[in-house]
């Protein structure tokens, strides 16, 4: 079993271990996949998420031992140069890696603070009278420029992976979730805009977000639009084209 710990839980070394031995009984399930799933409980007094990963195929299993960072490394590894740079996360905890015969990953857990939300993304998507909607935006838009500045290009930008939570004097928080497909590169204009493509902008979203990102990153406002209504359109088309796909074979 591999354990690592970050430097300000060291002392709590049995109690972040005995929270993986527990996963399977009395936690609160946040999240339930198939393979993946998210509990809570509590380390002291804080309370924390416990994100299990279960054991790969031998393939995948192979890879992940030798040739490729875990999904529970990456995850901690991420939130931590993601606070190094200034961009929200849940903290970082630990994460711990179980190895089988010959070295060969088994189950691996990730541990981190619970941030408890006033919403996510997904509410700005759904909801077109959201409450302060266009500064939201506004603000989430300064967050991601923040965010490509500090050339993290985070693969899994969708309205699910950010909690956003509600401050004073009209200010609000965002936190990036589930950081397991990350780059950190120099990111260009058009992969910029990319970036904001599975998030599932309407037209009038996508007008003020590129407003506020053209005076960002000082571009002309008609480039930056033109970029972000293409990239969004063809991941539509893309989307679209893949459900019909399914459809027409009969898969689910």
């Amino acid at each position: 079993m591999k354990i690592t710990i970050h430097p300000k839980y060291k002392e709590q070394h049995e109690a972040i271990v005995n929270l993986t031995k527990t996963f399977f009984q009395n936690n609160r399930v946040l999240v339930e996949g198939s393979r993946n799933s998210i509990k809570t409980s509590f380390l002291g007094d804080e309370e924390v998420n416990i994100k299990f990963f279960q054991k790969p195929g031998i393939i995948k299993s192979i890879i992940y031992s030798f040739f490729k960072a875990t999904k529970a490394k990456r995850s901690f590894d991420y939130a931590s140069y993601l606070m190094q740079n200034a961009i929200l996360t849940p903290f970082p905890i630990a994460y711990i890696e179980e190895r089988k015969a010959f070295g060969l990953l088994g189950n691996s857990f990730y541990i981190s603070h619970q941030v408890n939300c006033d919403f996510t993304f997904r509410e700005l998507i759904h909801n077109p009278k959201f409450p302060e909607r266009d500064e939201i935006l506004k603000q989430f838009t300064a967050f991601t420029y923040k965010m490509h500045e500090a050339k993290i290009h985070f693969q899994d930008h969708s309205p699910g992976n950010t909690l956003i939570v509600k401050k004073e004097n009209g200010l609000y928080d965002f936190y990036l979730i589930d950081l397991n497909r990350m780059k950190f590169e120099e990111l260009s204009l058009e992969q910029r805009m990319d970036n904001f493509k599975k998030l599932w902008l309407s037209k009038q979203m996508i007008q003020i977000v590129a407003k506020e990102y053209s005076q960002l990153a000082q571009h002309p406002e008609e480039l930056v639009l033109k970029l972000l209504m293409e990239k969004s359109r063809l991941f539509k088309q893309k989307t679209a084209r893949k459900k019909y796909i399914k459809k027409f074979l009969g898969k689910k």
